[in-house]
């Protein structure tokens, strides 16, 4: 992680979730995280994976100029990407771990902004598989937010931190031909915090 944003809400979320595999939705108190929440989001884990968003930051908003709740956070995304970010969202959700990811945007006259993303799963009222907290935070604060919109995002780097497959050894780097040159993002593991279930 970069950018000061997704390592504080990271560190919040360690912190609610202490020795569980994650926190509740209850748990979160916005006042512990008011400096970040304009970046902030959560998603819904819907039963066709839509993933709409419940709620979603001024700031997230401002990017495509309008509010973001209840939209398919998969339509943010470029059609090349979707796949990719839903395959994320699983891994977060299924296998209970935090993913971050490189994301870069344009805006309609050309203006390019860089981003990070951070997912970290969440229950909801004790149910798993329900929902994704997020951050999405720019590299700089852009003189055009909230006057110019931001068009479909794309996917840069992505890498899971602290995957069960990670502390086992196991690699999940796809495997291709050698000589194949790899033009899409791919998944790297970095081993991170103990995750305890």
């Amino acid at each position: 992680m970069r950018h000061q944003v997704s390592k504080d809400l990271f560190a919040y979320w360690r912190e609610l979730k202490g020795a569980r595999s994650t926190p509740d939705r209850s748990d979160i108190d916005p006042g512990k995280i008011r400096h970040i929440l304009a970046d902030t989001f959560i998603i819904e884990v819907d039963a066709d994976r839509t993933f709409p968003l419940r709620l979603s930051g001024t700031r997230v908003n401002a990017l495509w100029l309008r509010e973001q709740k209840g939209s398919s956070f998969l339509d943010l995304w470029g059609a090349d990407d979707r796949q990719s970010v839903s395959a994320a969202l699983s891994t977060v959700i299924d296998g209970v771990a935090p993913v971050v990811a490189g994301v870069n945007t344009r805006t309609e006259d050309n203006s390019r902004l860089e981003l990070e993303l951070l997912l970290l799963p969440l229950r909801y009222f004790g149910k798993t598989h329900s929902r994704v907290l997020g951050a999405l935070s720019p590299a700089y604060q852009p003189d055009w937010l909230g006057y110019l919109s931001a068009g479909p995002l794309e996917l840069v780097s992505m890498r899971v931190i602290d995957a069960p497959a990670a502390r086992a050894g196991a690699s999940l780097r796809r495997s291709d031909p050698v000589g194949v040159s790899r033009p899409r993002p791919h998944l790297v593991v970095y081993e991170g915090y103990q995750l305890r279930r």
